[in-house]
């Protein structure tokens, strides 16, 4: 268990346009041993009788030393007719300095699934559907960037600070997204990506409902401003006031909760792991993946809203999980009946994974 943190960057004031608001991230220095780039690195052509798909929406590469990865497509390569061994590079130790990363609406497959533990006894529906459907649950329908009025325009057109390793997006001030990157150069290649982004059936009906967010404007102290740097520490200080009232308060769904992390991969000195909080209906919630340095401060993070459908779906799968499906047991520790939960189930359009008798006899139809 452990908290999401902005530790090593620093917030700026928000830009709004219509009902979206872009708060930028800065880093102080960025970090030289990692990197991300958007889509794919060419590879070494595989046998010609060989046939590969696979998908991805960034590639992050490290390497071993902490030494600076080259700005994609400057490095020297030798030529792949004297390549041996290994098609994928190295380091020193011999580990991959490379792993792809699914694009976002894949990637949200394996977010909810992470509370997910399949029946421990199988039957007959439950193989069949394993094996023509696979034994996850289906994700939820989730939309576009271009389906966010206003999104397309605001990344356009928004000033990217000089030394911008982030943002968070903000749909009528719900916190929709976050994205970190190590470096200013990785955050300039991966903004107009964010239109491509996936986000949640709640996110799509702010954008929907409402067409104008506040403006917090700055205020300055004019009394105590009588030269120039009496304007540069007046500023500082309305700049670290917004960056706490934008910590504490806007920011806090993503921050103030304690989550589950998993580890996925251990990259030299950092480690890619995957969050997700308690799924507690009612309140806001983010699931995502991050890369943390030794400090645990987010090098790489992505962050997705859940809707509450998809909130309410990740809360009746932990709990089935953690009672090994046994629906009396389950119903009890969510304070149900077993027909409530049943039918809460069916509502769910998780009553595929029950013993069809068990779902009858508890909820007929």
């Amino acid at each position: 268990m452990g908290r999401l943190t902005f530790a090593g960057l620093e917030t700026r004031p928000g830009q709004v346009w219509g009902a979206i608001r872009l708060v930028p991230l800065v880093r102080d220095e960025p970090i030289e041993g990692l990197r991300m780039h958007p889509g794919a690195l060419d590879e070494p052509r595989y046998p010609a009788d060989d046939c590969w798909y696979v998908p991805h929406g960034l590639t992050a590469e490290w390497t071993g030393d902490g030494a600076g990865v080259p700005e994609l497509g400057t490095a020297l390569r030798m030529p792949a007719s004297t390549v041996r061994g290994s098609r994928r590079p190295k380091s020193k130790t011999g580990h991959r300095t490379r792993v792809r990363f699914l694009p976002r609406r894949g990637a949200l497959e394996t977010y909810l699934p992470l509370a997910f533990k399949a029946p421990v006894i199988a039957w007959p529906d439950w193989s069949r559907r394993a094996f023509t459907r696979g034994l996850l649950p289906q994700p939820d329908r989730t939309y576009y960037g271009t389906l966010l009025d206003g999104l397309a325009d605001a990344l356009r057109v928004f000033e990217i600070h000089p030394r911008q390793c982030g943002v968070l997006i903000y749909v009528a001030d719900a916190l929709s997204g976050a994205l970190i990157t190590p470096h200013p150069d990785d955050y300039r290649a991966l903004h107009p990506t964010l239109i491509e982004d996936s986000y949640s059936e709640l996110i799509w009906r702010y954008a929907v409902l409402y067409d104008t967010a506040p403006d917090y404007a700055v205020k300055l102290d004019t009394s105590t401003i009588s030269s120039l740097s009496d304007l540069r520490i007046e500023a500082a200080a309305a700049q670290r006031t917004w960056s706490t009232f934008h910590d504490d308060t806007l920011a806090g769904g993503l921050l103030d909760p304690d989550y589950d992390f998993t580890d996925v991969y251990k990259m030299a000195d950092f480690r890619l792991v995957r969050y997700r909080p308690a799924f507690k209906t009612g309140t806001e919630t983010h699931v995502g993946e991050a890369i943390l340095d030794p400090q645990g401060r987010p090098a790489f993070l992505q962050s997705f809203r859940l809707s509450e459908t998809q909130v309410r779906r990740g809360r009746l799968l932990e709990a089935l999980g953690t009672h090994d499906w046994h629906l009396a047991d389950t119903a009890e520790a969510l304070h149900l009946t077993k027909p409530s939960l049943v039918a809460l189930l069916h509502n769910s359009d998780l009553d595929w994974m029950l013993r069809q008798d068990v779902a009858d006899h508890n909820f007929p139809r």
